[in-house]
């Protein structure tokens, strides 16, 4: 059958639409995505009357996409954005009145068991004992296990896009923010690791999303083009080399670097000190990149309860 997953996240409006059926590789077959960075139109904690407009917008143009592609059945889900927007309830009722689709709110709990198993299916069994980090635009989340299903997996409120409005307003960043940032990120990740470090020290550590993948590539990693299946890695010694080196540029000289987009370079410094924090307190020293991340989880889990 053909799914589409519909994905409003706090960077994007992601539409992926795959080939998928029970026991197999679901097979992307179109992507479609607008960059609305809820994250960053939040007013006072509420998502602004524009960017509501934005969104229902959005969302319709996406349906008209799916419907275009011959898609069978969206799954419509939300991210950090919605979930903790005051208005947020008022913003699901909107979207539904106006283009009659449900978004299902997910916690950010659900957001890190659902990567997680998309991890593990991505890797396999033989990677043993996962730590799964993914860098958002409102939430860090952090997984680890065995199984599919995690032994603990959370959710904090670290994601580039709300660190970047909140803490980063100058272009570049005052030298200050950026000190100031960091201490709130490790101390935030600090409170959670003794519930990670009771379980063992994992046999393997991913990275998964964007945030991750363009560290990965301006450190060096293959670029996307040569596909998903070449193995990239991100090593704390490259990040730590270029963390004060994405501090001193302003978004435009980011936006050079390979394979960061415009739309993300305002926020690459704050995903930088998050992966550098969790990488340091965690302590890693070379993470894999994982393609697949919270669609991908979502998709696995529909085809694992279809009869």
């Amino acid at each position: 059958m053909r799914l589409g997953v519909l994905d409003v996240g706090s960077n994007t409006v992601h539409l992926l639409v795959v080939d998928a059926h029970p026991g197999a590789r679901p097979l992307p077959a179109y992507s479609h995505k607008a960059e609305l960075r809820l994250a960053e139109l939040l007013d006072d904690g509420a998502i602004s009357d524009a960017g509501v407009e934005r969104l229902v917008a959005t969302v319709r143009e996406a349906l008209q996409v799916a419907e275009d592609k011959g898609v069978e059945s969206v799954l419509p889900f939300a991210t950090s954005a919605v979930r903790e927007a005051s208005n947020g309830e008022d913003v699901l009722r909107r979207v539904a009145e106006e283009t009659e689709v449900e978004l299902q709110v997910l916690s950010g709990e659900d957001e890190a068991r659902l990567t997680f198993l998309a991890a593990r299916r991505w890797l396999g069994w033989s990677a043993g004992r996962l730590l799964v980090l993914d860098i958002g635009g409102g939430s860090l989340e952090i997984a680890y296990g065995l199984d599919e299903d995690p032994d603990v997996a959370v959710s904090l409120p670290l994601g580039a896009g709300r660190l970047t409005a909140a803490g980063l307003p100058g272009d570049p960043p005052d030298p200050e923010d950026v000190r100031t940032l960091r201490r709130r990120v490790r101390a935030e990740i600090a409170r959670v690791v003794s519930e990670f470090s009771r379980y063992g020290t994992p046999d393997q550590i991913v990275g998964t999303s964007k945030t991750f993948r363009q560290l990965a590539r301006i450190a060096g990693a293959a670029r996307s083009a040569e596909g998903l299946y070449v193995q990239r890695e991100l090593t704390r010694k490259k990040l730590e080399e270029w963390v004060p080196k994405l501090a001193g540029m302003s978004a435009r000289e980011r936006s050079e670097l390979p394979g960061v987009s415009e739309g993300r370079a305002r926020q690459l410094l704050a995903g930088a000190l998050v992966a550098e924090a969790a990488m340091d307190l965690f302590g890693v020293e070379t993470l894999e990149i994982c393609p697949w991340a919270l669609r991908e989880g979502v998709i696995l889990r529909r085809l694992d309860h279809l009869p």
